[in-house]
């Protein structure tokens, strides 16, 4: 048995589509130990949900896992067939969307709606299941449980919903939990409330947590490690501390740069990434980030860099660092 309960190696998917091959993921490796809690930070079309729903084996067509494997508590998620996928999603690992609303039946109340997958992944009864959706609702924090099991999602707040999504993901105490974006439609006092009952109950239940996101606030909350993805690519992996202390990915200094900050003076301004994101049907030959990177060398359009390690927990893919690793050696030989 596996040290990791998420083992992700060498993963490469490509969409196939009229217009021709998207390259969605290039080379992804991720491996994370029970308890973990991973963010996977970048902006739209970097591949963040990809990784996720292949973790589920949710890739959509006309998507299509290329090469790497995919390993989950034991399971080979990529060599297993839709029904033993089934016996999984919802059992051992779940899903928050990022929009409750379309992610609920509005047809359905809430409580059919929780009990339909404490019914389908446990063998509690009818009853046994309405006392669990019950007490799940006052788990996550909701006022009333027995009201809101016989209303519909369009009765409730966003909060609320989003809430019941969390209630609905926590049926069967998975051992992962995704979260796609999960506070993006909240305002932020919403926000801090669902941060910090998914710390609670990460706490209580002892799972693993895989955080995407482009809000680099939400990650300092909530990660002990972070995945920084760009074009399909892990181009920086680090703990918290050290992505947010000592970022070397040019990626990355520009994500952190372009946030507001409390120490920032009265008409100080925000620092935009320049350019615009790479078309992932015609990715560029060399590093993806190069065309937007301000410290662009020839080499940078022609080749993928290497990851270079920058510590034990850390460990980023730029040329820069190569050189800079080159420099350090050529130095130290002079000595």
């Amino acid at each position: 048995m596996s040290e990791y309960l998420v083992d992700i190696q060498n993963l490469r998917l490509s969409f196939f589509t009229p217009a021709g091959e998207v390259k969605a993921l290039n080379d992804v490796s991720i491996q994370m130990k029970q308890g973990d809690v991973l963010g996977i930070v970048g902006e739209s079309g970097s591949g963040k949900s990809v990784t996720a729903y292949s973790l589920m084996g949710l890739v959509p067509e006309p998507g299509r896992i290329l090469s790497g494997s995919i390993i989950f508590n034991g399971h080979r998620i990529h060599e297993m067939s839709e029904k033993e996928l089934r016996q999984i999603r919802g059992n051992e690992i779940s899903i928050i969307f990022q929009d409750p609303m379309t992610s609920l039946n509005p047809v359905f109340t809430i409580g059919n709606q929780i009990e339909e997958v404490i019914l389908l992944h446990t063998d509690k009864n009818r009853k046994e299941a309405r006392e669990r959706a019950e007490e799940l609702l006052s788990l996550v924090g909701i006022n009333e449980p027995k009201k809101r099991l016989r209303q519909y999602p369009h009765e409730l707040s966003g909060g609320m919903r989003q809430r019941v999504m969390i209630a609905i993901a926590l049926a069967c105490e998975p051992k992962l939990l995704i979260a796609d974006e999960p506070t993006t439609a909240l305002d932020v006092t919403i926000q801090a409330q669902i941060l910090e009952l998914m710390n609670e109950l990460k706490e209580k239940i002892g799972m693993s947590i895989i955080m995407i996101t482009h809000d680099l606030g939400v990650v300092a909350s909530m990660c002990e490690k972070i995945a920084v993805m760009y074009a399909g690519k892990i181009v920086e992996y680090g703990t918290a501390e050290e992505i947010f202390y000592n970022p070397q990915h040019e990626y990355t200094k520009g994500l952190l740069l372009s946030i507001p900050k409390l120490t920032a003076t009265e008409h100080e301004k925000l620092i935009p990434i320049e350019g615009t994101p790479v078309d992932m049907l015609m990715p560029p030959q060399g590093c993806p980030f190069a065309p937007r990177c301000q410290n662009t060398m020839k080499i940078c359009l022609k080749e993928m860099p290497p990851y270079t390690d920058i510590n034990e927990d850390h460990y980023s893919a730029c040329w820069l660092l190569q050189k800079q690793a080159y420099m350090t050696m050529k130095d130290g030989v002079a000595r």
